[in-house]
């Protein structure tokens, strides 16, 4: 066993708060991670931005034999690639400039727990060699030291990349992705989890309310209620949180009646895209297949989509304002998000 884990930077450990939703989807997911946490072998975690990843990482983990020992997490993406080595590893003393004394990395701080390696394809190839030696082997040597060390860390690994494809290009090691994919679990979205988006609002909205010290929790008015379940949710739960939290800060009674999903947008003549085009800056869409060479139907339905398509990323993907800007009622734009949804997304 390891011992010495100090000096380690503040992203060494992450949160451990409850994921919470009531939608199939979303109990199918929790169902999945308590079925595989058990298992003492990695697991990958697929998801958007918002979606829990970290959250279910914590839930694997204390689901497993390895709960009482460490829970050690890195987001590879905050980190210049030069220096995720030395993090994962730790180096000795004079390894390099700057280093005046051994420090301890993040798979010696989760030796006998698990280690939560966040946004994985951003590691160097490298890197990742030395990580594959870990999961094959157990040892690693830190930087500037050839002497091995034994460690003993479950890897949870997650990434919104498209990994198949970064080993395809020769971007990431087709070995480490297999031997890091004994399970592939994907986080559902929270556009797929409609009927967790209220529940999850009026759970931020009491806590939001309760930091502000107000006695009585905001509502949500119908009319708030129907933008919420009808916005499409780039951002996921995080932003649902950011939003809801804003609204009832900004809200002077006790309804929430207007939600803000843009607070990015000027009240002096909108985004700064918008005033490109007033400025005279031409905006050139890319260049279309000659419509003439398809049939009629399909010339349309592409001039369909490209529409639609372009009303939701102008309105942020609410889908209430979209169908406005398009001319048409709620309902005729749902049809054709229906029709068009795969190829919307």
């Amino acid at each position: 066993m390891i011992h010495e884990k100090q000096r380690l930077s503040p992203e060494t450990s992450i949160k451990t708060t409850e994921a919470l939703g009531q939608s199939e989807k979303f109990l199918e997911f929790q169902e999945s991670l308590a079925k595989v946490a058990p298992i003492d072998r990695p697991v990958l975690l697929i998801g958007e931005r918002g979606t829990g990843k970290e959250l279910a990482a914590s839930r694997l983990h204390f689901l497993s034999r390895r709960w009482q020992g460490p829970l050690v997490a890195l987001n590879c993406s905050a980190l210049n690639p030069s220096l995720i080595e030395s993090e994962l590893f730790g180096y000795e003393k004079g390894a390099f400039t700057g280093a005046e004394q051994r420090r301890v990395g993040r798979f010696e701080a989760a030796d006998s727990g698990t280690l939560f390696l966040d946004e994985i394809g951003n590691i160097p190839m490298e890197v990742q060699e030395k990580i594959l030696r870990v999961v094959e082997y157990g040892t690693f040597e830190r930087v500037g030291s050839s002497s091995g060390i034994e460690v003993d860390a479950r890897i949870i690994a997650a990434t919104n990349a498209d990994l198949i494809g970064l080993a395809s290009q020769g971007q990431f090691k087709q070995d480490l992705l297999d031997r890091l994919s004994f399970e592939v679990l994907f986080l559902p979205p929270l556009r797929e989890r409609s009927e967790d988006i209220l529940f999850l609002a009026n759970h931020f909205a009491s806590r939001m309310a309760f930091e502000l010290g107000r006695d009585e929790i905001p509502g949500f008015t119908e009319e708030a209620i129907e933008a919420l379940e009808n916005y499409f949710w780039p951002g996921n739960v995080r932003e649902l949180k950011n939003l809801v939290e804003r609204a009832v800060y900004r809200s002077q009674t006790s309804w929430i009646k207007e939600i803000v999903f843009d607070p990015f947008q000027s009240p002096y003549g909108g985004m700064a895209s918008e005033n490109r085009e007033d400025a005279g800056v031409e905006m050139i869409e890319p260049a279309e297949d000659d419509p003439v060479k398809k049939s009629l139907k399909e010339a349309v339905q592409e001039l369909e989509i490209r529409l639609i398509r372009k009303a939701l990323k102008e309105t942020r993907y609410n889908q209430i304002a979209a169908a406005k800007k398009l001319g048409l009622t709620y309902h005729q734009f749902r049809g054709l998000y229906r029709k068009f949804r795969g190829e919307l997304e």
